[in-house]
Order: structure tokens, then sequence, then C-alpha cells
């Protein structure tokens, strides 16, 4: 859900995760991490959203399709011209949970 478009009493008494709640502990999120290592965002203005986005669907599935990756970040623009960095760090991180798995 986007924080913009949802009214606070959409989320009363729910669970919310944000950008700044994906971390555990010290070590970063997966797709936090290979966002960095792709350079998959430039002024950092879409990063947030593009990464709870891709968590999101990496939490429904884990393996996603190229095209599945691309119609899920559909709402989400990048003016920088990082979306294809933005793509393959996502199909990275989930190559990453595979492994882990």
């Amino acid at each position: 859900m986007r924080a913009c478009t949802t009214a606070l009493r959409d989320v009363a008494g729910k669970s919310v995760v944000t950008i700044e709640g994906l971390a555990k502990g010290d070590g970063l999120h997966p797709v936090q991490e290979a966002f960095i290592e792709h350079g998959a965002f430039q002024c950092g203005y879409c990063t947030p959203g593009m990464i709870v986005t891709a968590v999101g669907l990496l939490g429904q599935n884990p393996h996603p399709t190229h095209a599945a990756i691309v119609e899920a970040l559909e709402d989400n623009l990048c003016r920088c011209g990082a979306h294809r960095r933005i793509v393959a760090a996502i199909e990275d991180a989930s190559r990453r949970t595979r492994s882990d798995s």
C-alpha cells in the first residue's frame, strides 16, 4: 500500500513496514543490498517505494519472471533512468533469496 494514498484509519491495528523496517539489526535486506550493488538509484526519490514494492513482490512470488517484476513496478516511477538497474537488482535479490532457502 502506498502511504501517500492510505488513510491512517485503514492501517489502525495492523503491522506497517517501511523502508527503515526492512533491515535486520546491522544487516540490510537482500533487496536493499542488491539496489546498492546494482546502482539501482540515482536521485533516491523513488528508491523507498521501489524497494518496498520489490520486497512485497518477492514475499508473494519469490521467483518472479522479468515480466512480473516490470508489471509489479508499473505504478512506481523512476525519472532518472535507473529502471533497468532496478529490475536487475530485483532479479538478483530473487536469486539471493532462492540460494538462501
